[in-house]
């Protein structure tokens, strides 16, 4: 996966983030949250703890889709920085050997030098398969300018 020779790499630090993905989480996670507040108001026969608990239950899945929008990858003059759900994780270029974006893959995965594999959840062909695509091929050009990378799948 090689970036076109014409497409300039982008200027350090960049992002990538599954936009379209986190904007649907976001709208999806507000508009329930707004519904189920508006229920716990309307409904008459509801009592103070029961309308709390419609408001708490709509907060606890606002959270849980926030998580799942959090996930980006980071591309500094220094390395990468990787956020996931519930991690994030720091790697010079020299540790990111290939960058992995087969068909059928729901995100790019990084091969390391210690000869493990860490998924970047930040590229991911979801709804936006045509971005995920460039930014992972910019991701993998970045990787063979700064570091160490060598050629990926796709």
């Amino acid at each position: 996966m090689s970036a076109p020779a014409s497409a300039p790499l982008p200027a350090l630090p960049v992002t990538f983030r599954p936009a379209r993905t986190r904007a649907v989480l976001y709208g999806v996670g507000i508009a329930q949250l707004a519904v189920l507040t508006v229920i716990a108001v309307l409904l008459p026969k509801l009592s103070g703890g029961e309308r709390t608990s419609f408001v708490f239950t709509g907060l606890i899945v606002l959270g849980v889709l926030l998580l799942l929008a959090r996930p980006k990858v980071v591309a500094r003059q220094e390395g990468i920085t990787v956020v996931n759900l519930t991690t994030k994780r720091e790697l010079a270029w020299a540790q990111v050997l290939r960058v992995n974006l087969r068909q059928g893959d729901p995100w790019v995965h990084l091969d390391l030098a210690d000869g493990t594999s860490l998924p970047a959840m930040g590229i991911q062909p979801g709804i936006a398969r045509d971005q995920a695509i460039r930014d992972a091929r910019t991701l993998h050009a970045l990787a063979e300018e700064h570091g160490s990378g060598g050629h990926s799948d796709r």
